[in-house]
């Protein structure tokens, strides 16, 4: 994606920033690890999401932002106290602002791995294509 007209704007974050909305969960939000590659019909967007499960995933698209909320239930030992943790759990929230040059309602999700691949198939506006020349 290069040029002025992007798809598909990204902003780097680590923690991510309030907007106002308050968390109904008491857990730490991330924002995931990302990576976005272009072909001439779609953008797929490939997000990290370890430890959430298919039905814990919501991704929502309002006025040309797609927002992606991922739900870790951390794994707990009946009868068990945790001594020691290196590894911090917490939920995942990413979104992304999307051009008109994207076909918003043929957006595809899929969730394998913790996983998630997104395809954004661009708009038939958006599409490069060759321009034949005619004799003149």
């Amino acid at each position: 994606m290069t040029g002025n007209n992007k798809s598909l704007e990204v902003q780097k974050e680590e923690m991510l920033p309030r907007d106002g909305s308050e968390r109904t969960r008491e857990s730490r939000c991330f924002a995931p690890r990302a990576d976005i590659y272009e072909v001439d019909e779609d953008i797929f967007v490939v997000v990290d999401l370890p430890g959430v499960q298919k039905d814990a995933v919501d991704i929502s698209l309002e006025k040309n932002i797609l927002k992606i909320n991922g739900y870790v239930n951390p794994e707990t030992f009946e009868g068990y106290a945790l001594a020691f943790a290196e590894y911090v759990v917490g939920d995942y929230e990413r979104s992304f602002r999307l051009s008109n040059q994207i076909d918003q309602d043929k957006i595809e999700a899929l969730l394998k791995d913790g996983v998630l691949k997104l395809r954004l198939p661009k708009a038939e506006a958006a599409k490069s294509r060759k321009i034949a020349i005619k004799n003149g």
